[in-house]
């Protein structure tokens, strides 16, 4: 009987570990918005310039967010104002829009979205 109760004990306890040894750490999918997939953490734009710090006046926009379906190119309709030349809008992901030089990616100012 106590042979039989030791090797349950120790079945038990063998069983309860494999779980563990085979566990994988999580580690999120990228996030895929806007038709393409960015490979970190953060759920889009906002929430990764806020994180790495960039997101606010005069801060570098990096260049995966300077083009392509990002940009606004119909600002009228938006109800923006004409860009500055060597300007272009930028719609976050939030909704917000930044005013965003060309060439060198820095936020001239954010417009937040009203939720």
């Amino acid at each position: 009987m106590k042979k039989t109760l030791g090797i349950f004990a120790l079945s038990s306890v063998l069983l309860a570990s494999a779980g563990i040894a085979f566990a994988q750490p999580y580690v999120p999918a990228p996030y895929q918005g806007y038709g393409h997939q960015q490979a970190n953490r953060y759920h889009g734009m906002a929430d990764q310039g806020r994180h790495e710090g960039w997101y606010k006046k005069g801060g570098h926009l990096p260049a995966n967010y300077r083009g392509g379906h990002y940009v606004v190119s119909n600002w009228r309709q938006a109800h923006l104002r004409q860009p500055p030349r060597g300007y272009h809008w930028v719609r976050s992901d939030n909704g917000d829009f930044l005013l965003v030089a060309v060439t060198t990616g820095v936020i001239a100012s954010i417009i937040a979205a009203s939720h």
